[in-house]
């Protein structure tokens, strides 16, 4: 086993991931790719909190830097001094990520915001957020992606592409991270790895 060699490993799995999630938030944030309905604040609240751009995004990014470039530090000392930063780096990256995919969840079961027809005439409002008398949502109802909401077009199925997209990608890198915390605790232990560690052959 060679702990810098997962510490790269995860580092560089990070990269893409933390791309997805800030393309997805961005793309959140503007339904039918325009920005007018941003400036109007007629955005989905969970797009708003940007926490695909912030927690997914920047922030593991951040610690996917850090975990490549301490995966190439040498010297016992040094290296163990870094998995303490490595802890931390992975202890806010697993929350970070752990905060957007739980926005993510919660954006994807309460619906997106939009203009729907009500009694009164069209309002802007959340119609597919689920009812206490409901136990099933929009999610297993497929009828009303497309008859509820008039504007922006079609933006049921751009928030649970996008919501699902960034959730999954979150998930993963909650995971990572996790795993990279008890990574970082074998590198204190048992320093960067095995793989280095050879029998020299005993000269007769």
């Amino acid at each position: 086993m060679c702990v810098s060699k997962c510490l790269q490993c995860v580092g560089v799995s990070l990269v893409p991931m933390a791309i997805i999630c800030i393309l997805s938030n961005i793309l959140l944030l503007l339904p039918e790719l325009k920005i007018h309905f941003l400036l109007e604040a007629h955005v989905t609240r969970e797009a708003t909190w940007a926490t695909g751009l912030w927690g997914s995004g920047f922030l593991i990014l951040l610690g996917a830097q850090a975990f490549i470039r301490i995966s190439k530090t040498r010297g016992c000392c040094a290296f163990r001094s870094q998995m303490l930063c490595q802890m931390l780096y992975s202890c806010l990256g697993m929350l970070a990520a752990g905060s957007c995919f739980l926005v993510s969840a919660t954006g994807l079961t309460q619906g997106p915001l939009c203009l729907y027809n009500t009694p009164s005439g069209p309002t802007w409002g959340v119609p597919l957020q689920p009812l206490p008398d409901q136990h099933l949502g929009y999610l297993y109802n497929w009828t009303l992606w497309s008859g509820v909401c008039l504007e922006p077009r079609s933006v049921v199925q751009w928030n649970v592409v996008l919501f699902s997209v960034m959730g999954a990608t979150s998930a993963l890198q909650t995971v990572l991270c996790g795993a990279n915390i008890l990574n970082s605790l074998l590198g204190l232990i048992v320093g960067q790895g095995f793989c280095h560690n050879k029998i020299s052959p005993v000269s007769v």
